[in-house]
């Protein structure tokens, strides 16, 4: 039976996220630029993520077909060590900081997330990665203010970290007029369960 309170459609992406020490690092570095431009519209911090497959508006019962071959993927997938480094915008209003470490085998981590997606026979607008986290939006209109923002910490180098779990993330975009959310549906660590199960 259909639950009328649970929404048909979910907005579904898979990423990393950095630990909270990393997080604190650069926020801190990003505090004055917080006070300087306050229009911007920032991201949470507990919300920073690097995408690696953004697959949209997805049916609620496709979801957990996703799952399976995300954990088996996880599974046989090292950790990964990264860093946040540096800074730059796209099209003068999207604010980011610059992934470093491990970005080879980034790569290849996306290209097997999207492929176990395909072979769910979910189709996804397959862009290329460009590994990076958003950390805010300009407003309309608003051509010089990430640009600023990036300018003032592009020497940004934190501290590496071990990338150690792959998470599906669901938010609530197109579904309220408040700020975006993200919630894990579910997160898997990596490498850590090849030998639970006896294989």
């Amino acid at each position: 039976m259909n639950d009328p309170t649970q929404p048909t459609t979910v907005r579904v992406f898979i990423a990393l996220a950095p630990p909270d020490q990393a997080k604190k690092e650069l926020a801190r570095t990003l505090r004055p630029a917080y006070d300087t431009h306050p229009h911007m519209r920032w991201n949470r911090i507990e919300d920073w993520h690097i995408t690696l497959a953004f697959l949209g508006e997805l049916p609620a019962e496709t979801v957990p077909l996703l799952q399976p071959p995300l954990a088996d993927l996880a599974a046989n997938h090292p950790p990964l060590c990264l860093a946040l480094r540096g800074s730059g915008n796209f099209d003068d209003r999207v604010l980011w900081s610059g992934i470093d470490g491990d970005v080879d085998e980034l790569h290849m981590l996306a290209a097997d997330v999207r492929n176990a997606v395909k072979n769910c026979g979910v189709a996804f607008e397959d862009r290329p990665l460009r590994p990076h986290l958003t950390l805010a939006r300009a407003r309309r209109g608003d051509r010089s203010s990430a640009g600023e923002i990036a300018e003032s910490f592009a020497g940004f180098t934190g501290h590496r970290w071990p990338a150690e779990r792959l998470h599906l993330v669901g938010s609530n975009v197109g579904r309220s007029r408040g700020p975006i959310h993200y919630r894990d549906i579910e997160a898997w660590s990596f490498g850590g369960h090849k030998n639970l199960h006896g294989s």
